[in-house]
């Protein structure tokens, strides 16, 4: 893992006088608390002590923001937000995308997509939008055909035309790098993979291209949003010299988005 995991103070609107300077920032380790690493030393020059609590899971940064035990986040996608907002009626926003993280499938028995055999078991992420997104990414390549191939949130039922009998496996996001001995391909979000010693541009048999969507973004609160703290995180954020760290540190396999 590639960052490590500091101390976390309570802040937010009940913060105490003494930690007013400070944001706290849930990340998972791989690219998303690198990134903001990197950004720590410009946020001092600022007046700014940036805080990073590392997660291995996609829910637990929602819901300690939610709960106002930490400011912001900074590991998920737009599509993603927005299926946890309406499926745990919480209201958190986006505030500036940073990076996209082109998503891939994985496999540890075949070097080439075409060497897929009839009834291969493939694993998908279970959460709905990293579902849909590696459904998309399949159908995409001619795996599979959809009911609505524009659905990010597809599930294996909209699934219309399946030539090679795919097996589908759901399972928690974090937990596909580890199941590659067991199945055929593995659809795996890049930070995982990469924390899991994966190259996605020479590992993926197959990768999203370098126009998708799904934006990596800073999310917090409707109440922190504007916070001075906050807008100068995303200064740093987007400034030339993470943009340069990113190119630089990942080579292809995570892309600046602004």
């Amino acid at each position: 893992m590639g960052a490590a995991a500091f101390a976390v103070l309570l802040a937010g609107c009940s913060a105490p006088k003494e930690d007013a300077n400070t944001l706290t920032v849930a990340a998972t380790a791989v690219p998303h608390a690198e990134i903001l690493k990197q950004v720590q030393p410009i946020l001092a020059k600022e007046g700014v002590k940036l805080e990073i609590k590392v997660f291995a899971d996609y829910v637990q940064p929602n819901t300690q923001v939610v709960e106002k035990h930490i400011d912001l986040n900074y590991f998920q996608t737009g599509p993603y937000l927005d299926a946890f907002n309406r499926e745990h009626g919480t209201h958190l926003v986006p505030i500036t995308g940073v990076h996209i993280e082109p998503f891939g499938a994985y496999s540890r028995k075949y070097t080439n997509i075409d060497q897929l055999p009839v009834g291969a078991t493939v694993a998908l992420p279970n959460d709905p939008s990293n579902e849909g997104r590696a459904l998309l990414l399949l159908a995409k390549h001619g795996l599979i055909t959809l009911k609505d191939p524009a659905n990010a949130l597809a599930t294996p039922k909209d699934i219309t035309a399946n030539p090679k009998q795919l097996k589908f496996k759901e399972l928690e996001a974090a937990m596909l790098p580890r199941t590659l001995d067991e199945v055929d391909l593995a659809l795996i979000n890049t930070n995982y993979a990469l924390a899991a010693g994966l190259n996605p541009v020479k590992d993926a048999l197959l990768i999203e291209s370098k126009d998708s969507p799904y934006v990596n973004y800073l999310v917090g609160r409707p109440d922190n949003e504007h916070d001075p703290r906050v807008q100068k995180l995303v200064q740093a954020l987007t400034s030339p010299a993470i943009k340069a760290y990113i190119e630089q540190k990942y080579k292809g396999a995570v892309l600046p988005a602004f």
